[in-house]
């Protein structure tokens, strides 16, 4: 295949197309998805960080589930490129997180979707919908309250910036989008995580 003008791959061409050309080697249709959707990759490792993950790694584990995606979709079939990639996504995030989990000893349910507006119920294992369907009712409800709570415990600026954060905005945006320092989002993120922390740990979300 000819190889693509940068310009032309960008701005003409549609995903399934840039994957057609991407599975035919072309680096350029394959740069300019990994470009499109690196936001998307960072939007999906977010929460997970939130609750208690590596933001860099669970990053990089995020992309290798994009590039996959690329490697691997199939054009043509009933399902949009962005739906395809967002389910790669987080099946590498939930594979590497249940690596980690097992290392540490730690259970699973401790991290959990916090994505906005609203908790993803399926986002905690691909196997929610596999499970018994009062095991599928409690996580809901308990999924529910944690959400409930955590919203409660924040103050009106960490809301504010959680839900920018989970849009997968920088530091150096969300202090724009503010006005306020970066470091003062850093602070709020930072105290967030902590509330979030308590809450998984044993429910409490007090002195915060």
């Amino acid at each position: 295949m000819e190889k693509l003008d940068k310009i032309n791959v960008s701005g003409q061409c549609g995903d399934e197309e840039l994957c057609r050309r991407a599975a035919a080697n072309d680096a350029d249709a394959e740069e300019t998805l990994v470009k499109k959707y690196g936001t998307l990759v960072r939007v999906c490792a977010r929460p997970y960080f939130l609750a208690g993950g590596d933001s860099e790694d669970l990053f990089q584990e995020g992309m290798l589930g994009l590039l996959s995606a690329i490697r691997h979709y199939e054009p043509g079939r009933d399902v949009p490129f962005r739906h395809y990639a967002e389910t790669c996504i987080k099946k590498r995030l939930y594979d590497a997180i249940k690596s980690a989990t097992r290392a540490k000893q730690m259970p699973l349910n401790t991290y959990i979707s916090l994505e906005s507006p609203q908790f993803d119920e399926a986002a905690v294992h691909p196997a929610y919908y596999q499970r018994d369907p009062e095991d599928v009712v409690i996580a809901r409800e308990r999924t529910d309250e944690i959400k409930r709570r955590l919203y409660d415990s924040l103050s009106k600026f960490e809301r504010e910036i959680l839900a920018l954060y989970l849009e997968g905005m920088s530091y150096k945006d969300m202090s724009v989008q503010v006005n306020r320092s970066a470091k003062s989002v850093d602070n709020a993120v930072q105290r967030i995580r902590q509330k979030l922390s308590r809450l998984l740990s044993n429910g409490d979300i007090s002195g915060s």
